[in-house]
């Protein structure tokens, strides 16, 4: 990566004793992303921990998605999976820790991909790479919201299982209920939100620990342990042979850890953002994979009947495992224990919806702040009293409230959000990986966390490894299919970037300059990056900033 450069004579790395800072225009401090700050740099270490765990959710998310690979293979298929899942997620949680301790700004991979691209290249790769990231979190949203709902429901169910008759739409009306609640709170608290991530933490850990113990426990008899290691064929109900079956099955643990870059749309929310983001990043996904994997082996050995888990990839069969793990010698339902860990998973989801509904407004905040978005000026501004981009969060708000509505319509609609959220967001990751290893690692400055020699063979292998299984999570998820039942994250994927691109022809071309960040980081003798800044200025003080 390169030395830093200067703008208006002030160093980007080292030349301020606040990190915040790497440039001063006209009397004006600007931050990483080049503007000056609008929020409140609230967040310590302790509380951006909290959101990362939160945000996570990492064992909450094992056993919230079970239905996606329950199928691939039964608990060896998840388990496995999920370790695999680790191995590849290490790469791309190495190359963002690199980025966020370089350029720590609420665009992430959007301005890591702008400046990675280089003055020719860059304002294209950043606009593509920031629509994509926000179309991925736009899902991770609706599915954990749709989970959040799901437990709700099986929450009434189980005091009530004779009596009361499934309909989809209650999961929606319970999905749009936490949904503007959490909303509200974003909007009207936001100075209570690291608190609700604290809380959220505590969920995740000690509800975790007891979780665990409950489960290992409390079940009168327990699975074999050729059950939970070694019966990966006879429960490969997919059609699909072993080898491919278990790789399908990797989307649950993706989706499991598969959150590296959320707390990197922090970074102007942080007083120390360069040292802690990647400390922040390896906790996420180390101490969300040791929950996960403990959790996964813990809830197998608890499976008694594996017919009631498979009943449909939009159902929520973990509470079939909870009333398994605590029933008693006849085989009577605890109804009270059931509800109890029950509820834990619900108050760390619903926070857990709460961080990432702030994740996806700093996303769409950061694009409207350069002119990405339509009507940019009006999602760019910020309410400075309430510490919130206000329209930004509303229009997240909207966009989740229709998707959560596809459930409504299919029966594996969860498998397409989840799996559009890991396609969508790694393909973000890998866009500034590849543009960064083709132009040298030559525009980015040194952070606090370098990978200096194994940056480029890192971000490679976390680019291959990404393309491998982002093919994967395309296929059918059980042969042979239908019309129905099919897998349409390749269709997600395209109309994504065909919106993209359409967007890009009929606004980015003329309108977009791209954003400050190229000014910042592209030295300014390169050709272009002059022209950049001006329209970039220009557009920042029509806009107020």
């Amino acid at each position: 990566m390169g030395e830093p450069t200067k703008k208006n004579g002030a160093a980007l790395e080292g030349g301020a004793e606040d990190e915040t800072v790497v440039a001063v225009e006209n009397g004006i401090v600007i931050n990483a992303s080049g503007y000056r700050d609008q929020l409140k740099r609230q967040y310590g270490l302790f509380g951006l921990a909290g959101i990362a765990v939160t945000v996570d959710n990492a064992w909450v998310a094992l056993g919230s998605s079970i239905s996606v690979s329950i199928l691939n293979g039964g608990p060896p298929g998840i388990i496995f999976g999920l370790i695999v899942a680790l191995f590849y997620y290490t790469f791309i949680g190495l190359g963002l820790a690199e980025f966020s301790s370089s350029v720590p700004t609420a665009g992430g991979v959007y301005h890591w991909a702008t400046i990675a691209g280089g003055p020719k290249y860059g304002r294209f790769l950043g606009f593509v790479t920031g629509w994509i990231n926000f179309y991925g979190w736009m899902f991770d949203l609706a599915a954990l919201v749709q989970i959040a709902a799901n437990i709700s429901v099986n929450m009434y169910v189980v005091y009530h299982p004779d009596t009361y008759v499934f309909e989809p739409w209650h999961v929606y009306i319970a999905y749009l209920l936490v949904l503007w609640l959490g909303v509200a709170l974003v909007i009207f608290a936001n100075r209570a939100i690291p608190y609700t991530q604290n809380l959220g933490m505590f969920f995740i850990i000690v509800g975790g620990i007891i979780t665990i113990i409950v489960i290992a426990t409390m079940p009168q008899q327990h699975a074999s342990n050729e059950f939970v290691w070694g019966s990966f064929e006879e429960n490969n109900l997919t059609g699909w042979q072993s080898g491919v079956a278990f790789l399908l099955g990797v989307l649950n643990g993706a989706f499991t850890i598969g959150t590296p870059d959320a707390i990197t749309h922090m970074a102007e929310e942080l007083p120390h953002p360069r040292k802690d983001l990647p400390k922040a990043i390896a906790l996420q996904i180390g101490l969300g994979f040791l929950y996960a994997f403990c959790f996964a082996i813990a809830l197998s050995y608890a499976i008694t009947d594996m017919s009631v888990l498979t009943l449909g990839i939009n159902t929520y069969p973990l509470v079939n495992i909870y009333e398994q793990a605590t029933a008693d010698a006849a085989g009577n339902v605890n109804k009270g224990a059931t509800f109890g860990l029950l509820f834990i998973i619900w108050c760390a989801t619903v926070l857990c919806c709460i961080g990432t509904t702030v994740t996806n407004s700093r996303i769409y905040w950061a694009l409207a702040r350069d002119n990405a978005v339509p009507f940019s000026s009006w999602f760019a501004s910020v309410n400075e009293r309430l510490s919130c981009p206000v329209p930004a969060t509303l229009f997240v708000a909207v966009i989740a409230t229709g998707l959560g509505a596809i459930p409504l319509g299919s029966p594996v609609a969860f498998l397409n959000l989840a799996g559009s959220f890991i396609i969508l967001t790694t393909t973000s990751y890998a866009i500034p990986f590849a543009a960064n290893v083709l132009s040298g690692r030559k525009y980015f400055p040194k952070g606090p966390f370098h990978l200096g020699k194994f940056g480029t063979p890192v971000n490679v292998l976390a680019v291959l490894f990404i393309i491998l299984f982002n093919v994967l999570y395309c296929f059918p998820y059980a042969i042979p299919t239908t019309v129905v039942s099919m897998n349409y994250n390749a269709v997600i994927l395209a109309g994504v970037f065909a919106i993209t691109g359409l967007w890009w022809v009929v606004h980015a071309v003329r309108h977009y300059p791209g954003p400050k960040v190229m000014g910042l980081y592209i030295h300014d003798e390169i050709f272009g990056v002059d022209e950049a800044t001006h329209h970039v200025d220009a557009v920042s003080e029509k806009k107020g900033h």
